[in-house]
């Protein structure tokens, strides 16, 4: 999915352990038969939007697989499934996709979901004068390429709608991971431009399984049930509430204290004592996700010298900074994660040399830069605020002072603010980015350093490697299209526009009378699987003396 920016908190002992059953704040110590159940969930950032097409980051991500719904949907097996498409037929050659829409499905103000309503949105998302950031995701369907090139309307976009409940979608080569691309925020239908924009309860209309109630900027975002949902009987939690927490200590804190029922990170101090005594509430699975330092190709030095560049990864110990964090994630040598279908992954070569010949190598490519310790090299690092990601750009900064004698200034900026910023390279040399796979394939990680693509921050622009992604765009024998894939990696490796850092591990905290918790390969965990089991004053005792599980 998207450019992220995952946080990981800090440990806070001490305090005391409850639960969070709360109606209105108000009702925390209340029976189960008197009160309804709340699902308060940890978010370690403010969503940009919960417009669709707008949508660039995870957090947005996070709210809006709760409030819309697409044809498809994911499972936490990373499964495929119906979801407002009732069921689709695919014609011979796989150019054809026929959607059949359920005729149950229902906007939030009661009008039905039509198939016309898929055919506005994804207009709306290729058109070159909406600038979203995922349109690139629906590159497959006929016309794309023009339309995001700007040689073609959006009216011309492969997808029709023959009847309310029909919707056909024309590609220009076979795609067998298109339902799965569907299942993406990218292709979620729209009731209307002004309500796709809006932030006011008032004039929300959704057609998923909850709706907006109330944004308190800063604070929180708290969704109802959507009383006109067709799977209403399968929603269990009548409204959630997501809680944002930019600071380290906070969520852990307040799952503590039972202000959280599950948070989405955990700390790293934390996790020794969490696995030994609430084992079953720490929940850590590898997901499809990469960190990584992005280049400002725009400015000089950097835009000119790919030894340069070089040196600055190789100088990198990615073994101390994860094992700083404790989780588990591995170091990452290239940019693809692993575990993505049909796809090998890539490394620099000098992957394997021992720790001195790597340094030894770097500094000699920094000097032939022509930097030194007398004439060093001065970098502005960009970072959303956050205390593990400030620690690994003082980390990093420590590790490039020390052997190659830079000078790193490190500007670390509010999430929603650093979002804006990481678009103006004026501002930047260096940008802590990461990438969230939107759906299983190598390309979805490729395409963002595209010369065309709105999420190349780092303004990569390499003919060769787009020319790759093109021919791998219109290859359906998938050994041969992942051939060209791992070439296309090998080459944008060896210009260095990125560098590559660690690939994720999902880290959350959940109570034990949640269930249904179970992160999918693209860490979703929408909250219509998750449910709260009943809980009476004599559990809450048993849950705060720490000895249930």
């Amino acid at each position: 999915m998207k450019l992220l920016s995952l946080m990981i908190r800090a440990l806070n002992l001490g305090m005391v352990f409850a639960i969070s059953v709360a109606v209105c704040g108000c009702g925390r110590h209340q029976a189960a038969s008197e009160r309804s159940p709340v699902l308060h969930r940890g978010l370690s950032g403010e969503p940009s939007t919960l417009d669709p097409a707008s949508s660039g980051d995870n957090f947005s991500a996070q709210v809006l697989q709760d409030v819309y719904e697409g044809l498809t949907a994911e499972t936490s097996e990373g499964t495929v499934v119906p979801a407002v498409a009732s069921s689709w037929t695919i014609e011979p050659g796989g150019l054809r996709y026929t959607f059949h829409l359920r005729t149950t499905a229902r906007w939030s103000n009661g009008y039905p979901v039509r198939a016309q309503d898929f055919v506005a949105a994804w207009r709306r998302v290729v058109d070159p004068k909406q600038g979203s950031p995922v349109a690139d995701d629906l590159r497959a369907i006929h016309g794309v390429p023009e339309i995001l090139a700007g040689r073609a309307s959006p009216l011309t976009l492969g997808v029709s709608a023959p009847s309310d409940d029909t919707l056909v979608v024309d590609l220009d080569l076979p795609t067998p991971y298109l339902p799965e691309v569907l299942s993406h925020p990218v292709a979620f239908p729209i009731y209307s431009e002004s309500t796709a924009r809006t932030h006011d309860p008032a004039a929300w209309v959704s057609n998923g399984a909850y709706v907006l109630t109330r944004w308190q900027t800063g604070s929180s975002i708290e969704l109802t049930q959507n009383p006109k949902y067709w799977d209403r009987p399968n929603v269990h939690i009548p409204r959630v509430e997501f809680q944002f927490a930019s600071d380290e200590n906070t969520q852990y804190a307040q799952y503590r204290a039972g202000e959280l029922d599950m948070t989405d990170v955990v700390p790293a101090s934390a996790i020794p004592s969490l696995g030994e005594a609430r084992a079953k509430e720490l929940m850590i699975a590898p997901f499809l996700a990469t960190a990584y330092y992005g280049l400002n190709l725009a400015s000089q030095p950097l835009g000119s010298q790919v030894k340069l560049r070089q040196a600055l990864s190789m100088a990198i110990d990615r073994h101390r900074l994860v094992d700083s964090f404790g989780f588990g994630q591995p170091p990452a040598y290239g940019f693809i994660p692993p575990g993505l279908w049909n796809y090998q992954q890539q490394s620099y070569a000098w992957k394997n040399l021992p720790d001195q010949e790597r340094l030894q190598q770097a500094r000699q490519l920094y000097t032939a830069a022509g930097f030194s310790n007398k004439t060093p090299l001065h970098l502005r690092v960009l970072f959303n605020s956050n205390a593990v990601i400030k620690r690994t750009a003082i980390m990093i900064a420590a590790m490039w002072k020390e052997e190659l004698g830079i000078d790193c200034e490190l500007v670390e900026e509010e999430y929603r603010s650093f979002l804006i910023s990481r678009h103006d390279r004026a501002r930047w040399d260096v940008a802590r980015l990461a990438w969230v796979a939107d759906f299983n394939d190598a390309n979805n990680f490729l395409e963002i350093l595209s010369s065309r693509s709105n999420n190349n921050d780092e303004r990569y622009s390499n003919s060769d490697f787009d020319k790759l992604i093109d021919q791998a765009s219109v290859t359906a024998d998938a050994s041969i299209r992942r051939s060209i894939l791992e070439s296309a990696e090998r080459l944008m490796l060896n210009d260095y526009p990125i560098i590559p850092l660690y690939h994720f591990v999902s880290k959350r905290l959940v109570k034990p009378y949640v269930h249904g918790v179970r992160p999918s390969p693209t860490d979703r965990v929408p909250s219509k699987a998750i449910s709260i089991s009943a809980i009476t004053q004599n559990d809450i005792s048993t849950y705060r003396s720490g000895s249930r599980s």
